[in-house]
């Protein structure tokens, strides 16, 4: 299928799907981990090891599966990679084991890489500036959404079969997605280039993208505050269940608030980019994500922790990410179109990686409201540095 212009509302549609892949299939997991321990007679570090493997593929896959949609196209790229996924979604499902589970998941995590890769590369494709800016909006909001449904609708499967069902829904997402791909997504690659996709050609995109100021610096600053929010993951259950005394059912609601915060602030910026340009956001946003991260320091040293001590400044931290996110998305990729999947997908493997060396400083500093005063100030103190840095040069 040839390439056709596709509408705002096309691309944020495909892209929204694509993009909530690897997050989705994240949530809707957790739910059935307890379950796993006792149905595969194993432990909990077993068990975990699933979710490792299934880290690992959808971060380093994305640095392959990029560069492959630059090579032969989006759409070739975006089936092979889904068909991939659901194959490992099956089974996952048929599992007779907590190895062979772990392998599934290794092999979804592969598939599932593709979504952030070629959903940021189609809007690349079809936009740039305030249009790339109002569709990457329009994507982070509804990526917010699923991963929030995810873990009740994993919850509510569970209760009505067994954990088998979670993997069900899977292989549904998986191939429903795959035909609306065939489908409803035309080649928006111009200039596919096989020559991208050898060795070489990999080391080459990816030196010139780490080395160009153009990707590095929204890069970076995207990178800090999204890798501060991952971190949060690793912290928050310990802050509320632990110490604040939640149980697990009042923290799966109460983390609504986060993805709320998120939503909203995307509804905000949504009706901001009618009226300013999605650049000027990205100081203020700055300025408020650092807002939030020092009432989290704040909190910590003036109150025991509590829902509210912590949840407000997290709610705060998270609308300012909204804000953010379209502008730095857009710039990482607009001086790249001949290789916006490899940018995507470095943009990709920064965020995660970041989350990954925020998670690990949680796990150093071994206190986690120690960890919730510091870590996210830091990474935000960075990140308003680089934006006021980036605004002398221009």
């Amino acid at each position: 299928m040839q390439h056709a212009p596709m509408t705002e509302r096309h691309v944020a549609a495909i892209g929204s799907l694509l993009i909530a892949l690897g997050p989705v299939s994240l949530a809707l997991y957790t739910p059935a981990m307890p379950q796993l321990v006792t149905d595969f007679a194993t432990t909990y570090p077993a068990v975990k090891a699933t979710l490792a493997a299934y880290f690992a593929g959808f971060a380093l896959a994305q640095l392959i599966c990029g560069p492959l949609s630059d090579a032969y196209g989006r759409r070739p790229a975006a089936l092979a990679f889904l068909a991939l996924y659901t194959v490992g979604s099956v089974g996952a499902m048929l599992a007779p084991s907590v190895e062979a589970l772990t392998i599934a998941r290794l092999v979804q995590g592969i598939g599932a890489a593709v979504g952030i890769s070629v959903a940021r590369a189609i809007v690349r494709d079809n936009f740039t500036g305030e249009q790339s800016a109002r569709v990457m909006n329009t994507i982070g909001i509804f990526l917010a959404i699923g991963p929030a449904m995810a873990p009740t609708l994993g919850s509510l499967a569970m209760l009505a079969f067994d954990w088998r069902a979670i993997f069900v829904l899977m292989v549904a997402y998986g191939s429903v997605l795959f035909i609306a791909v065939y489908r409803f997504l035309p080649e928006t690659n111009r200039t596919p280039d096989p020559a991208r996709a050898s060795p070489a050609g990999l080391v080459r995109a990816y030196v010139a993208l780490a080395g160009d100021g153009r990707f590095l610096s929204p890069a970076l600053m995207l990178g800090l505050v999204l890798g501060g929010f991952y971190s949060l993951s690793s912290m928050l259950p310990f802050l509320l269940i632990d110490i604040a005394g939640l149980s697990p059912q009042a923290f799966g609601f109460g983390m609504l608030a986060q993805t709320g915060a998120y939503i909203l602030g995307g509804i905000v910026t949504k009706a901001l980019l009618r009226h300013v340009p999605a650049r000027n956001l990205v100081l203020p946003g700055l300025a408020l994500a650092m807002t939030g991260a020092l009432a989290m320091a704040v909190s910590v040293g003036l109150f025991s922790p509590s829902y509210l001590t912590v949840m407000v400044p997290v709610a705060l931290f998270a609308f300012a990410l909204a804000m953010v996110t379209p502008d730095l998305t857009t710039r990482a990729m607009a001086a790249f179109p001949e290789k916006a999947g490899a940018a995507a997908a470095l943009l990709g493997f920064a965020q995660m990686g970041s989350g990954f060396i925020d998670s690990g400083a949680v796990a150093l500093i071994g206190s986690p409201p120690l960890a919730f005063a510091t870590v996210i100030p830091v990474v935000s103190f960075a990140a308003l540095l680089l934006g006021f840095a980036e605004r002398e040069r221009a």
